[in-house]
C-alpha cells in the first residue's frame, strides 16, 4: 500500500526518546518511506502541565521548531520528497490544558494527539475528553490499546466517539511488540469498529510494522477496505481538518493459524470480550 499518512511518530532529532540526532532522524524517515508512508507527522512528547510553568512551554516549542527545520533541511538536501508535518503527543496531566498554540496540534489542525499519564485510562477520561471538545479541540487518543483499563472502557468508547473523540492504534500491537494484553486490546477495538487511524509510533529504532500490520488486516474479508481507511483515507481527512469516515468492524477469518493476532481476534465474542475456552478444548498439537 502506498500513500500512507503516519500521524504518530518520534523522528525529530534530539527532542525526546525518538531520533537522537539529524542523521538518525533522516534514516528513520527513510525507513518510514520504505514502508509506503508518504506523509509523516512528527509528534514529540509534551506534557500539558508545561503551560503552567512560565516560559517553559514556549522554550520547549522553540527547541522543537529548530529540530523540525533541521530535519526538513536534511531531507531536502538528501533529495527526499516526502512531507514531515509538526505535531505533538500531549500527556493529559493537567485538568484543562491550553492547546491554543497550533504547534501543539496535529499539523496545526484542530485535532490533537493525546495520551493519559501512566498509560492508564482514568475514571474521569470522559470528562477530560468533553473538556477538550468544548474548548474546540478534537482529541485523538494515541495508542489506545496500550492504555491499561481500555478493556473496561469499551462500553464508553462509542459515547466518546459520538462526542468527537478519535481512536489511533499502533502497528506494532498487531505483532505483539507491546505484549499480549495490547495485542488483545487492538483486536477488541477493531472487532468493535471503533478505530479511526493506524500509525507507527516509530521511535527511530526497531521494527516499524506498518507493512506487517496491513498484511494481517488485508487477510480478513473486509480487510482491504479497513486498511485503506485506517492508513490512507482517514489520516488524509484529518490533515484536511475533516472527521474520519466510519470504519466497519473487522470480520474474523474463518480459519486461523492458531497463534498471534489472528487467534486473538477469533477468540472475541460480542462487544469485543474474550470468550472463555471450553474446558475440553485443545490446541492443534493436542495439548491443553
Amino acid at each position: 500500500m502506498t500513500g500512507i499518512v503516519d500521524l504518530h511518530s518520534h523522528v525529530l532529532p534530539g527532542v525526546d526518546d525518538g531520533a537522537r540526532d539529524v542523521a538518525e532522524a533522516v534514516t528513520a524517515v527513510e525507513a518510514l518511506f520504505s514502508e509506503g508512508v508518504t506523509t509523516v507527522v512528527a509528534t514529540p512528547h509534551l506534557s500539558a502541565s508545561l503551560k503552567e510553568q512560565v516560559g517553559v512551554l514556549e522554550s520547549r516549542l522553540e527547541y522543537i521548531d529548530r529540530a523540525h527545520t533541521e530535519l526538513q533541511t536534511a531531507l531536502t538536501t538528501a533529495g527526499y520528497r516526502g512531507v514531515v508535518h509538526r505535531g505533538a503527543e500531549i500527556k493529559l496531566n493537567s485538568p484543562n490544558p491550553d492547546l491554543s498554540d497550533p504547534r501543539l496540534r496535529i499539523a496545526a489542525t484542530r485535532f490533537v494527539l493525546v495520551e493519559f499519564p501512566g498509560f492508564r485510562i482514568p475514571p474521569f477520561a470522559g470528562n477530560q475528553f468533553a473538556s477538550l471538545v468544548e474548548n474546540g479541540w478534537w482529541p485523538v487518543l494515541a495508542h489506545a490499546e496500550r492504555h491499561a483499563g481500555i478493556e473496561d472502557a469499551l462500553p464508553e468508547l462509542h459515547e466518546w466517539k459520538s462526542a468527537g473523540v478519535c481512536i489511533q492504534i499502533n502497528a506494532g500491537s498487531f505483532l505483539g511488540q507491546y505484549g499480549e494484553r495490547a495485542q488483545l486490546a487492538v483486536a477488541s477495538l477493531l472487532s468493535l469498529g471503533v478505530v479511526d487511524y493506524l500509525s507507527s509510533d516509530y521511535h527511530a529504532r526497531g521494527e516499524i510494522g506498518m507493512v506487517a500490520a496491513l498484511e494481517v488486516l488485508r487477510e480478513h474479508p473486509n480487510g482491504e477496505e479497513i486498511s485503506a481507511l485506517l492508513a490512507v483515507t482517514n489520516p488524509r481527512r484529518l490533515l484536511d481538518e475533516e472527521h474520519p469516515l466510519a470504519v466497519p468492524a473487522l470480520e474474523p477469518l474463518e480459519r486461523t493459524d492458531g497463534k498471534g493476532f489472528r487467534q486473538l481476534l477469533s477468540s472475541l465474542g460480542p462487544g469485543g470480550a474474550r470468550r472463555e475456552r471450553p474446558p475440553d478444548e485443545t490446541t492443534e498439537s493436542g495439548s491443553a
